[in-house]
């Protein structure tokens, strides 16, 4: 990296990695740390009068600094939370050397740096409970400066919100941020929840192929990639749902995995190319027992996450007790509508669609058009959680028909803040019914429905060999997370969310800054400043202010430039050219 490309903070930062090279202090030490206890643990259990914590070994990031002469206050944030430090020059330099406290505490540890100390605990004349600290070692130089988030008695002020920056650089956000980390937290206490009841009924958790030559289980458009040595396509997972079943058949009475899907479809605040599914499927059940399930299981996690069913989401508040409300698609479109479509053929449902101004295309079939009139019409209408049952026959290749209705199917789908939480059937094990199924599908994409299912024939192969009956069901990771820990985009509750490629900074030629009447001296300075093109300089409101800023570069730099006056500076900023 080129020095000149850095920032002031950056380049006194290698200053100081540079110093203390030469003081013999490696700024990146290999040999492990012996902490004993974090910051929470010594706030929650630390008693004057037992006179506890007397001996105490912390390490994390520098987060603040106050130099008082001989003594200093510092504060430190592990991975649990923050405490406050309390630092003498006679403590951590005991002998006639004071190197420790006068040059690397003072001027070479910078905000972001990692530390480990070493302590007694006490509480200062203000009430705060602090570490006196004894000994002082560094961990790890950071050569970039973290966004300045002030945060006291637990609250946080100059929060950084912008989304650009948290998404893509999470691993400041999570530092800076401390209700993100608990947002994730929360995500793995979810997960662990649902396993507790999984493997509490034998269920066994399974793993299947991410890379599949077929891409089933889901109406949806694949990844496609290639495999250099077999020389085929393959395609990333769009629902691992195929394998599992196969499973069943192999003798298996119930397999859940936690699957990364992908799916190459739009993104919004509820839906990522790469996302998170829980299925599972049970052998020998139907989908009223896997309603009953679901129930337990939702209520179940809620509980154990935050300790009632009740959740508040945006400003409304959701109720996760069971039972649920159960209403059939058919019943919900006539409810929400007015509009009967049992019996309706595929131009009947085209008109409907029209009638209710929602916008089709002619490579939909019956299940889509029904799709649309529910999604558009009903679906922002269901909060509280509710399950759709007995969806038509068109709207779902995998499942049974209803044992009572051979046009719909026993299906359902949980929505909940009017979104689709979880989809769940009696399974089709019928082999000639599901490739009966499968080739009408292969007609809808044939009419250009790029998300048709394809045709798996060892699929259809393995219920050849017999699956028992079967009721399986699906769950979003990432939508359960959202509504549980009240985060209104699923790029919040993503570590890592798919993101544009990042834009690099443009930065204007010297030339161009001297035709715009900048004299060449004062180039690289405003460049440095972070006026990198003439339209950042043109964006500035107050050039007495940016006067006062480059006078005061050219003093601590000890450029020796002759300062602008605030005419000139007044010139560059309004200059067309």
């Amino acid at each position: 990296m080129n020095l000149g490309e850095l920032s002031e903070q950056e380049q006194i930062r290698r200053q100081s990695l540079a110093e203390l090279r030469e003081l013999g202090i490696d700024p990146f030490p290999a040999e492990a740390y012996p902490v004993n206890t974090t910051s929470t643990e010594i706030k929650k259990q630390y008693s004057a009068e037992k006179n506890n914590f007397l001996d105490v070994s912390v390490a994390g990031r520098l987060m603040g600094k106050r130099i008082m002469g001989k003594a200093s206050f510092a504060e430190l944030q592990d991975h649990a939370g923050r405490i406050q430090l309390y630092i003498t020059r006679d403590d951590i330099c005991p002998g006639e050397d004071k190197t420790t406290y006068n040059n690397i505490f003072k001027k070479l540890l910078d905000i972001g740096d990692f530390v480990g100390v070493r302590g007694f605990v006490f509480k200062t004349q203000m009430g705060e409970i602090s570490i006196h600290v004894k000994e002082l070692k560094i961990l790890s130089k950071a050569l970039r400066p973290l966004p300045i988030v002030k945060e006291k008695d637990g609250k946080v002020y100059d929060a950084v919100t912008d989304p650009e920056f948290r998404y893509r650089q999470r691993y400041v956000d999570l530092v800076i941020n401390p209700k993100v980390k608990d947002v994730f937290i929360k995500r793995t206490k979810i997960y662990n929840s649902l396993r507790e009841l999984f493997n509490s009924r034998g269920y066994l958790e399974v793993e299947t192929p991410i890379l599949q030559s077929i891409p089933g289980g889901a109406a949806a458009r694949p990844f496609i990639t290639h495999h250099n040595t077999l020389d085929i396509p393959l395609y990333l997972r769009i629902a691992n749902e195929l394998y599992l079943k196969r499973l069943i058949v192999g003798g298996y009475e119930g397999v859940y995995e936690f699957s990364k899907d992908f799916r190459n479809e739009g993104m919004d605040r509820t839906h990522n190319p790469e996302f998170t599914v829980m299925e599972i499927y049970v052998a020998y059940k139907d989908y009223n027992w896997m309603m009953d399930f679901t129930e337990e299981m939702i209520e179940k996690t809620a509980f154990d996450l935050n300790g009632t069913t009740k959740v508040k989401v945006g400003e409304k508040e959701i109720d996760f007790k069971r039972p649920f409300k159960r209403l059939s698609m058919i019943d919900s479109i006539k409810e929400y509508t007015g509009v009967d479509i049992s019996g309706m053929n595929e131009e009947q449902l085209r008109k409907t669609c029209k009638d209710l101004s929602i916008e089709i295309d002619e490579s939909m079939g019956k299940g889509k058009l029904i799709d649309e009139i529910f999604g558009e019409k009903v679906e922002d209408h269901l909060i509280q959680p509710t399950f759709i049952i007995d969806y038509p026959l068109e709207m779902s290749p995998l499942c049974k028909k209803h044992r009572s209705n051979p046009d719909l199917t026993e299906r359902f789908e949980l929505i909940v803040n009017g979104q689709e939480l979880c989809n769940a059937y009696s399974e089709l094990n019928d082999p000639v019914d599901q490739l009966e199924r499968f080739q009408e599908q292969l007609k809808l994409s044939e009419k250009g429905d790029d998300e048709a299912m394809y045709i798996d024939y060892d699929f259809i192969r393995a219920l050849e060999y017999g699956m028992p009956p079967t009721s399986g069901m699906g769950i979003g990771i990432d939508r359960l997370t959202m509504l549980l820990t009240n985060q209104p985009s699923i790029q919040d509750v993503l570590f890592f969310p798919q993101m544009r490629p990042e834009k690099k900074d443009s930065v204007d030629s010297p030339e161009k800054f001297r035709k715009a009447g900048i004299p060449e001296d004062w180039v690289e300075p405003l460049q440095k400043m972070g006026y990198k093109t003439l339209g950042a300089l043109r964006k500035v409101e107050k050039y007495k202010k940016l006067h006062q800023d480059l006078c005061g570069f050219n003093k601590k730099n000890k450029l020796g430039l002759k300062n602008p006056t605030q005419d000139e500076v007044k010139m560059w900023i309004d200059n067309p050219l």
